[in-house]
């Protein structure tokens, strides 16, 4: 069985070198992800580590699989990994057939609404991204469980937890 700590070190070397668009080591954004998601079970957490790793890396999902990867956790970085041809709209719905994926995909989204990450882009840019971000957030919250997205945002983003209860 391959261990939380073992993708922790398969991701940052999978994504050493590589920076966020605010100049932050990349690993940590994906370290955030999979902490919002270790309450809910490790098999979400490794996905949260790697949630990246197919569509910014050399890794494949195959290669994954060869590493030692469960299925299970491959199968939920396949579902949240970007494709050309898929609208980021139609990506969100194909990702909301899966309870799980739509909770990493929920922590993805609230690590990258964090007002502090967005303070350091431009002003158009964190605005577009702002839009974004509260779009997919229209169509994921409605798919999961409001206890399972609290969890997630308490360790990822307690900024959002107001708009979650509607007190926003």
């Amino acid at each position: 069985m391959t261990t939380l700590a073992e993708v922790d070190a398969l991701a940052d070397h999978a994504h050493a070198g590589q920076v966020d668009k605010t100049g932050v080591p990349y690993i940590a954004h994906v370290r955030a992800v999979a902490a919002g998601l270790e309450p809910l079970g490790p098999h979400l957490a490794m996905a949260g580590l790697l949630h990246d790793v197919i569509e910014d890396t050399e890794w494949t999902a195959e290669r994954l699989r060869a590493a030692g990867i469960p299925a299970r956790v491959v199968a939920l970085v396949e579902a949240v990994t970007n494709h050309p041809d898929t609208p980021y709209e139609e990506k969100l719905r194909l990702i909301t057939r899966d309870p799980d994926a739509t909770l990493l995909k929920i922590a993805d989204n609230a690590h990258n609404s964090r007002a502090d990450r967005a303070a350091a882009l431009p002003p158009a840019q964190r605005e577009r991204l702002a839009a974004k971000y509260r779009a997919a957030r229209a169509v994921l919250w409605p798919a999961a469980d409001p206890g399972d997205i609290a969890t997630i945002l308490r360790v990822v983003n307690p900024g959002l937890l107001a708009e979650l209860t509607g007190t926003a």
